[in-house]
């Protein structure tokens, strides 16, 4: 990986980080989080369009085919987490889908685009998904539906694992293929989110009102950092293996759990810490 293509990646994981930290709580509000994530994502970069490339293709149609499709990945993908973290144990959904879908994206990548990372940078690849999945464990339960045979925050979580791979590698196709700019591509798949989300939050937009008024601070925080971080990402999958930059991505997680055991006091910080050296020396390995 290059060293432009890394510090994409890593700039990513901080900018992710950072929203998950600055909205902690609040985007557990659901439905009406996503459209005003949605909504203000929007507002605020579809002025960025015209200075960083328009489109970045004459091919309307290309572009929206791309976002198209992208939007209602996204949508799905977003679905999906949500019903498992109302059906499941946060933790186990989170890791298992964290873990899952750079995993399948690895697979795919060598597959579809024929990617061949070196073993090196597949060892650095395994030691990232392991330290990211052994974080989102730390504090899995028991399931609390004991009269199922199947953990619903597995299921759940494996369903939000393959949400992931097939959206990673739908916008990667779509930004190589068809030359697309990362920023249009991300302000074209949020609105087109909207009248998804819009329907979602029918019959609630007193909620959603309540949101906007109590939590503004955190939604512009959001509405920036949020589509930041995917822009990046889209940037160095246009000139870096999706093998790598995908579970690359996922460092953000660690960033967070570090925020966790230092400034919130979180359980178990030796896990933490640990398994936060085992995604460390996964990056050093991409980074060689």
């Amino acid at each position: 990986m290059s060293a432009l293509a890394f510090a994409l990646v890593i700039a990513a994981a901080v900018t992710h980080a950072a929203w998950n930290i600055v909205a902690h709580g609040v985007s557990r509000a659901g439905m009406p989080f996503l459209w005003w994530g949605a909504v203000g994502g929007t507002v605020v970069w579809i002025g960025v369009v015209p200075f960083t490339g328009g489109l970045g293709t004459d091919d309307v149609l290309a572009f929206l085919l791309g976002v198209g499709v992208s939007g209602v990945l996204h949508v799905a993908y977003m679905a999906v987490l949500q019903r498992g973290y109302r059906e499941g144990n946060l933790s186990t959904v989170y890791a298992t889908a964290r873990g899952t879908g750079p995993f399948l994206s690895v697979i795919v990548a060598i597959l579809l685009f024929g990617e061949r990372p070196s073993a090196l940078a597949l060892v650095g690849v395994a030691a990232i998904i392991v330290g990211v999945v052994a974080i989102g464990l730390v504090d899995r339960g028991r399931p609390e539906r004991r009269g199922r045979s199947l953990d619903p925050g597995l299921v759940f979580g494996l369903l939000t694992g393959v949400a992931i791979a097939v959206y990673t590698i739908w916008d990667a196709n779509a930004v190589r293929t068809w030359n697309l700019s990362p920023v249009a591509f991300m302000v074209g798949t949020m609105l087109l989110e909207i009248p998804f989300y819009s329907f979602g939050v029918r019959g609630r937009w007193a909620a959603v009102r309540t949101l906007g008024r109590t939590q503004w601070r955190r939604i512009v925080a959001f509405s920036i950092l949020s589509p930041l971080s995917y822009i990046l990402v889209l940037t160095a999958i246009q000139i870096a293996p999706v093998a790598l930059v995908a579970p690359l991505r996922e460092v953000s997680v660690v960033l967070v759990s570090l925020f966790g055991v230092f400034a919130l006091k979180e359980s178990r910080p030796g896990w933490r810490l640990a398994a936060s050296a085992v995604v460390a020396g996964g990056i050093v390995l991409l980074a060689l």
